[in-house]
């Protein structure tokens, strides 16, 4: 259904969808498992990482939901020179180094060992041109917040899709495999990361341990489920802005930060993604959805400014695929939501503007 159901019917299990998700994260044993995962382990997580769906880093290391911080975009691009990117990443650094905590950045970069055609579209199935960009990304991050890595570290990590295994980049070019850690070689998985990483902290390493052996022990479940691997394209909605945790299913929705001062390009490509779903057949041709959401930190003003930037960049994607894609906008429908950052309560706007086909 939430591929090949009317498209009324699939916008509303996407809206059930988030409202589960806002109960599950709001609930009393969550907020106590991450409540107790922080103070067990004060590091701060960040992944900037592609909008891929299946690049689900929380699940695949087992740690409670809310505890990583996502940057997510197309491809995995990302540029910290990005007025957008770059202020509230410093912000995101500054407030978690004034309670007293160290920053771990994951850098990642996606592919399929068994197929190149499974692998990140965004940058053309290029595996080596996407790793060089995360060198690019790791090298401005030094630029910013200091190579010392004394309080951030900014680590390239690459994400096996076939078995969800992390790959974890030295800093003197090692790279640690998850996929093929042997049993007696877990053990041992402290030490290999001191000598991967000889200039990190030790509670920073201590912390990323328990990410490590959550990965492992999901790798394994993978192997013995005998999944099926996703290849085909049917993505039926496009996201713009943040606050799209709940959406994790594979091929279902292409997500796009707002980080880039050139949206209209990853609007662009999203859009022809969609339409070409529909004239695959892929998905219905009766209409996808374009959602934009906007998180927001307190009530009063900076919820207010966030519904007024939600249905900015919700105007915005409309002009640009009105443009290019006229026949597909006319199948086009709108929501525009605010989230709360604290409690994840989806709140969407204005059905009067924001709902129906354009």
């Amino acid at each position: 259904m939430i591929h090949h159901g009317p498209i009324g019917e699939r916008i509303d299990w996407l809206l059930d969808l988030a409202q589960r998700h806002t109960t599950e994260f709001r609930s009393p044993e969550a907020c106590l498992a991450r409540e107790r995962y922080q103070a067990n382990h004060p590091t701060a997580i960040v992944v900037l990482k592609c909008m891929d769906g299946r690049i689900n880093i929380p699940v695949v290391t087992g740690t409670p939901p809310g505890i990583i911080q996502p940057f997510r975009n197309l491809g995995g691009m990302f540029d910290l020179g990005w007025p957008h990117l770059g202020e509230v990443m410093a912000n995101h650094v500054q407030r978690m180094a004034r309670s007293g905590r160290r920053v771990l950045i994951f850098i990642t970069y996606h592919f399929s060992k068994g197929s190149v055609q499974r692998g990140c579209a965004g940058f053309d199935y290029d595996t080596s041109a996407a790793l060089k960009h995360t060198l690019r990304i790791k090298q401005q991050a030094e630029q910013i917040f200091g190579s010392d890595h004394a309080t951030v570290y900014p680590l390239i990590c690459g994400f096996e899709t076939d078995e969800d295994a992390l790959l974890l980049h030295g800093s003197h070019g090692e790279v640690l495999n998850l996929a093929a850690i042997a049993g007696a070689q877990v053990s041992s998985l402290g030490q290999q990361l001191s000598e991967l990483f000889p200039d990190m902290p030790d509670q920073m390493r201590a912390d990323l341990l328990p990410l490590l052996q959550g990965n492992l022990e999901w790798i394994s479940q993978v192997r013995a489920s005998n999944r099926p691997l996703e290849i085909e394209h049917r993505e039926w909605m496009i996201c713009l802005g943040r606050g799209f945790d709940f959406l994790h299913t594979p091929n279902l929705a292409l997500i796009i930060g707002p980080y880039s001062p050139n949206l209209a390009d990853p609007i662009r490509k999203a859009a022809g993604i969609i339409a070409a779903n529909m004239q695959a057949g892929r998905i219905p041709d009766d209409g996808f959805l374009l959602f934009a959401s906007v998180p927001y930190e307190e009530i009063g003003v900076d919820q207010a400014r966030a519904a007024l930037k939600s249905r900015f960049l919700a105007s915005l994607a409309a002009e640009v695929i009105s443009a290019d894609f006229p026949e597909l906008a006319k199948r086009m429908h709108i929501k525009t939501a605010v989230l709360s950052w604290r409690s994840r309560a989806l709140k969407i706007l204005s059905e009067a503007q924001d709902s129906g086909s354009r």
